[in-house]
């Protein structure tokens, strides 16, 4: 269970974003951050129970750095007023489908998939779901899938068919997204509560096909083009 403290700091930073608060706060940071890291641990080990890919995973390849990229953004803050870790294969980086938590006062949400992937990968996904577009439809229409998720993230989402897919393809819709990946927004209380890990559990359990189904398309594809 994740502490209430966790979200407070994460409060306070949100309000006292610059690097001198920070650094006079890092005890408070780095015991938090260990706390994260281990409940990062015992959610691998639920998952595990379901998708043995994950079995190995270490939480610190998983987990994303408080620090924030400022060199092309407008927003100077240095810090991320969250925390966050992707559950995946090889870690954060790997590139492929995984499991995201993200922990923010006010914006917690879980979610399952990939999010903007590299142009190789997309078009990979983008193929498969042309060719066994009813497969990918029986994964989007099972009803544990829908009793979690509404639909895939839609922002970025083209107006058109995708470059090299048929206009005319019945089920064009489904090419049209940038990123494949379903969420759910999860309460601060629930957080802090004993329910998160089972809300966690059957949240990614439910989007075990879909992250499956990604991870499938991308190696066979891109295999197949070796």
């Amino acid at each position: 269970m994740l502490s209430k403290n966790l979200l407070q700091f994460l409060s306070n930073l949100k309000e006292n974003n610059y690097k001198e608060w920070f650094h006079e706060n890092k005890p408070a940071y780095q015991i938090l951050r260990k706390e994260f890291e281990q409940f990062v641990a015992l959610t691998i080990a639920d998952i595990s129970q379901f998708d043995t890919s994950v079995k190995n995973i270490e939480p610190k390849k998983c987990i994303f750095r408080i620090n924030r990229d400022i060199r092309f953004s407008n927003d100077k803050s240095p810090y991320k007023s969250n925390f966050g870790a992707y559950i995946v294969p090889g870690g954060k980086k790997a590139g492929n489908a995984g499991y995201y938590i993200h922990i923010e006062p006010g914006n917690c949400f879980i979610a399952g998939g990939i999010y903007a992937p590299p142009a190789d990968r997309l078009k990979a996904v983008r193929t498969e779901i042309y060719e066994n577009a009813d497969e990918f439809k029986k994964v989007m229409n099972n009803k544990i899938f829908k009793k979690h998720f509404k639909e895939l993230y839609s922002d970025d989402k083209l107006k058109t068919a995708p470059k090299g897919f048929p206009k005319d393809f019945e089920d064009v819709d489904l090419l049209r997204y940038k990123h494949y990946i379903v969420s759910k927004n999860i309460s601060d209380d629930v957080v802090t509560s004993d329910k998160f890990t089972d809300v966690i559990h059957d949240t990614f359990e439910a989007a075990y096909p879909l992250k499956s189904f990604i991870n499938e398309a991308i190696n066979y594809q891109l295999n197949l083009d070796d």
